[in-house]
């Protein structure tokens, strides 16, 4: 069983920023895609960015494009995600998921493409 574990998330200003990370105990981390999402309060969960197994490719909503930047340490089975200019309607629940397939040859943006999860972490953008 895969677990994956999100942190950096709280409280931050608007157009401020945040790293956010996610710690997997795979020994395999780098033969999966990684992703993050988002779920705002009474919406589905979106798709934030996804990075490809070597990090040769990355994927953005529109939304977050230009502004989060997705990332990867193979050695520390970590994927980051940083988040800037953030607005108050981008307060949600982060969640980083693990690709359901392995070597994947594109980076995939469906949550059904996705099989673990974290918990995730509130991110909250005040005004």
């Amino acid at each position: 069983q895969v677990q994956l574990v999100e942190s950096g998330g709280g409280f931050v200003q608007a157009g401020g920023s945040l790293r956010l990370s996610c710690a997997t105990s795979a020994r395999t981390f780098s033969i999966y895609a990684m992703g993050w999402f988002r779920q705002a309060p009474g919406k589905e969960r979106e798709f934030v960015a996804a990075i490809s197994r070597s990090a040769s490719n990355t994927v953005y909503a529109d939304s977050v494009k230009d502004r989060f930047a997705i990332s990867r340490d193979n050695a520390k089975n970590t994927v980051y995600l940083q988040v800037n200019s953030l607005e108050p309607e981008e307060t949600a629940v982060y969640y980083c998921a693990e690709d359901a397939q392995f070597g994947r040859s594109w980076t995939p943006t469906g949550l059904d493409e996705y099989s673990y999860w974290g918990e995730g972490t509130q991110v909250t953008v005040t005004s």
